[in-house]
């Protein structure tokens, strides 16, 4: 059996989706590389066949219709083999030193028989075009190279956010708590991240800056311009996670302070975009977010409102509007996703 099954969803990736395969391919025969084609118009599906006609024990290739990012994830994970499972997207890449640290301390859980539900590593934003980095870690949030508990956590800084990037699932857990994402729908990576949490026992930091998140690339889905151009999935995907729990029911305090902060932040980037926006329309969908949450599960609605984002994005009055819309910017710098 694999020790590692990375799933790769590729839409028109023709042109780059070699540079993430390569670095992967470091880790040899403990891995499982699938690449999902996501009904590609260009030369992607061409391209995985080569890379699995050369690497016919490592790479395996999936041609599928257009379903969208999640459901290119979800069929990564359906036929995952590997004891566990990262998902990295074909414009992005890891760093094969980082790669063989995290393969050795995986392999040392399955040959001392130890429980490891999540494994956690430093991500970093590639601003390739103006050569600057941005390393995301998570020093003083988690214990680094033990084994831990939601309750041997430390404060999350707000830059220090569990991403998809940043994490490496059991397997068996992935799938035993049943996580499948929409179909169609961008941002589904908050989902992948944030819905398994509550089942999450056991975790490992290694502090190595293991994935790498190309930044600037046209059309990407975190430019801000298309992020407002897609505010509807933005939305879809925020009700989705405040479906996904009543995190008022949380047991573990530190496990629920992080995952209503989590909220918070998602909430705070949909609610900015449509203030932005100013629009009438965008105003009222505001209003509806910040509604549904308070009629899906009202004691939740009020713990969010403890919290200073949760409270002033609600700020109705063209002023407040314009505190959002500041606040946001001096934000993004603490974030450091500009």
């Amino acid at each position: 059996m694999k020790l590692l099954s990375v799933a790769i969803p590729c839409y028109n990736s023709s042109s780059y989706m070699n540079h993430a395969i390569e670095t992967l391919l470091t880790g040899g025969e403990d891995m499982e590389i699938i690449l999902v084609d996501d009904g590609s118009k260009d030369e992607t599906l061409q391209v995985a066949k080569e890379y699995e006609n050369r690497y016919p024990g490592i790479i395996r290739t999936i041609h599928q219709e257009n379903g969208g990012h999640g459901e290119a994830v979800n069929t990564g994970l359906r036929n995952a083999s590997g004891l566990y499972f990262k998902v990295v997207d074909s414009d992005d890449w890891v760093n094969e030193e980082a790669l063989q640290k995290i393969l050795e301390v995986l392999r040392t859980m399955v040959e001392n028989a130890q429980s490891l539900d999540m494994l956690i590593a430093n991500y970093v934003y590639e601003k390739v075009s103006l050569g600057k980095q941005k390393v995301i870690e998570y020093k003083g949030a988690l214990p680094e190279n033990c084994i831990f508990t939601w309750s041997d956590t430390g404060h999350f800084k707000n830059s220090q956010n569990i991403i998809m990037h940043s994490v490496i699932y059991r397997t068996k857990l992935l799938k035993e708590c049943g996580l499948v994402l929409p179909s169609h729908t961008f941002y589904v990576d908050n989902i992948f991240v944030y819905y398994p949490l509550t089942y999450v026992k056991t975790m490992y930091y290694l502090n190595v800056d293991f994935y790498r998140y190309f930044i600037g690339r046209e059309g990407q889905s975190v430019n801000e311009q298309i992020m407002m151009q897609r505010i509807d999935q933005q939305l879809k995907v925020n009700k989705i996670i405040i479906d996904c729990h009543d995190l008022t029911k949380i047991k573990c305090k530190k496990l629920r302070h992080y995952m209503v902060k989590y909220l918070v932040m998602m909430l705070t980037v949909s609610t900015v975009f449509l203030v932005k926006d100013g629009s009438e329309e965008s105003l009222k969908k505001r209003d509806e977010l910040w509604d549904y949450l308070k009629k899906k599960n009202k004691r939740l609605y009020h713990e969010v409102n403890k919290y200073f984002l949760g409270k002033s994005m609600q700020m109705s009055s063209r002023t407040g509007r314009k505190i959002i819309i500041i606040g946001y910017h001096i934000s993004r710098k603490i974030y450091g996703f500009s």
